[in-house]
């Protein structure tokens, strides 16, 4: 994307106006970059993408003669709602729409009353599929894609059509990652589905019977670029004192029904039904964080059987294949990993989640991907997919950095950091040889550089001494940290000290292994 073009993103969802030349950060803007941002980017993207329309006065992309008419993220809504309720209808399970439908049909979906229409098409082809035998199923697929693309272009011609649908797909995957960032989408069905968030049934109820999806009308490029980056725009219609209510009530559902599985004592509901309406707003986002704190007690219970250790391993083993965001899933499988490894106080990752708890991006800037408190210690976890110099570039010195804020702001015990990559670049690898042998801003730092084959391997450590039925407490993993940094001291230069590292675990789990038997 040419530089002239690199602030379009930012002013097209409303972060920034641009004025007389002059480029100024909205208040959407300032929730973006606000300390909380892991608990405001729904908020954030929701907020923008309730208003974001085609065609609209600030773009010159789409042509206002009628064949644009939609909010694309509501008109999705309304569409997995549609196909969902066809569904029902037909005595079928409810599931969304699989992403090769969203590519297909989400995409093409550019006015507000074809909605109903290419729900019925999505019912159409299942239906089709359904009764089809197996070996048919892909051809008749194809042909279905090749149809809707040429409805779509107004034209037949094969190379067109099939480079639209090479883009469909690239525009599908985005599409729904960065709807994923609002609460409404939920994916499942081994992140083959996505569908309506069924925690904010309530809200997503209430938008859906409250905007059909249909562009307004704006005077001027100005007017509508003021209401993009308004906060306060547009009035959402479930913030009534009753849909509060509603809402805080299934909140509360929720709560206990957390409770009951964990076997913990049901926590105090206050009288919201007295409560002012910004009361209630705020008692929600309580309720929101209790849901939290109590699904990562469910992780970190789930986190601990051996099944879940075994797809650990073997998720990390070839998270190169996988089809999910790979970078966001290496941070959700180390926190697991952590969550599994021993008696942890407490695990925190810092990446957002929607209302499932699952991942929706990575960590912030300026924050550890993962932080973890032992009672002897405690350490940071950052990963990265990159293997290049790239990775050199964005993680050698926030790493350190991070780990030096980490150090400051918990100087009562010593801090680690744990940084797991597929491989470590020769540049990031000699830049922590530094920090570790020698100093960063005037001191030693103690990271640990783990290739994700060397993080599975601690996890098979993990699942031999279960296997036993032994306990893997953190002061054992500590031992480990510290022969790995141990080896520095040995080390002529930061190759040797990363060929020491594999030594190091091996010489770990011998010694473990050895106790078990005694």
């Amino acid at each position: 994307m040419r530089g002239r073009q690199s602030l379009n993103p930012l002013k097209k969802l409303g972060f920034v106006s641009i004025e007389n030349g002059r480029v100024t950060i909205t208040d959407l803007g300032r929730l973006f970059l606000g300390d909380d941002f892991r608990d405001n980017l729904g908020e954030v993207f929701l907020r923008s993408f309730l208003k974001w329309q085609i065609p609209n006065p600030d773009s010159r992309d789409y042509p206002e003669n009628g064949d644009y008419d939609i909010k694309p993220f509501i008109g999705t809504l309304h569409l997995i709602n549609a196909v969902n309720r066809k569904e029902s209808r037909d005595g079928n399970r409810r599931k969304g729409i699989s992403k090769k439908e969203f590519s297909v049909f989400a995409q093409t979906l550019v006015h507000y009353e074809d909605i109903d229409l290419h729900a019925e098409k999505i019912i159409d082809l299942r239906k089709e599929l359904r009764e089809s035998p197996p070996h048919k199923r892909g051809k008749i697929w194809r042909n279905h894609k090749e149809q809707l693309a040429a409805e779509f272009l107004g034209t037949g011609e094969q190379k067109e059509t099939d480079r639209l649908l090479n883009n469909l797909k690239d525009y599908g995957d985005n599409s729904i990652r960065y709807f994923r960032l609002t609460p409404y989408i939920h994916i499942h069905g081994g992140d083959f589905y996505v569908d309506l968030e069924p925690r904010r049934s309530i809200e997503i109820q209430s938008l859906l019977d409250y905007d059909n999806a249909r562009a307004r009308n704006f005077e001027s490029k100005e007017e509508y670029v003021a209401y993009m980056s308004d906060i306060s725009q547009p009035r959402l219609p479930w913030e009534t004192s009753e849909k509060y209510i509603e809402i805080i009530k299934d909140l509360v559902r929720q709560i206990r029904n957390y409770e009951n599985e964990l076997g913990k004592e049901n926590a105090e509901i206050e009288n919201y039904k007295e409560m002012e309406n910004e009361e209630l707003k705020n008692y929600i986002r309580e309720l929101r964080t209790c849901r939290r704190s109590l699904q990562e007690e469910e992780n970190h219970r789930k986190s601990q059987a051996t099944e879940q250790i075994k797809l650990s391993i073997e998720t990390l083993e070839n998270i190169r294949e996988s089809e999910e965001d790979r970078s966001i899933l290496l941070e959700k499988l180390s926190a697991f990993a952590l969550y599994a490894l021993n008696d942890a106080v407490r695990i925190k990752p810092n990446y957002p989640v929607g209302d499932d708890n699952e991942p929706t991006s990575t960590a912030p800037a300026n924050t550890p991907d993962v932080e973890c408190f032992y009672e002897s210690f405690n350490s940071i976890c950052e990963v990265t997919m990159l293997t290049d110099r790239k990775q050199w570039y964005y993680e050698g010195q926030p790493v350190m950095r991070h780990l030096r804020d980490f150090e400051s702001k918990h100087g009562d015990k010593l801090s680690y950091c744990l940084f797991v990559a597929p491989k470590m670049h020769r540049d990031t690898i000699n830049t922590f040889w530094m920090a570790v042998k020698y100093e960063y801003e005037g001191e030693k730092q103690k990271i640990i550089p783990l290739s994700i084959k060397n993080f599975a391997s601690i996890l098979k450590v993990l699942l031999q001494m279960k296997a036993e039925n032994r306990f893997l407490e953190h002061t054992e993993l500590l031992r480990l940290y510290d022969e790995i940094l141990n080896s520095s001291r040995h080390s002529n230069d930061s190759k040797e000290w990363l060929r020491a590292v594999p030594k190091a675990i091996s010489s770990w789990r011998r010694r473990l292994v050895s106790q078990i038997r005694a």
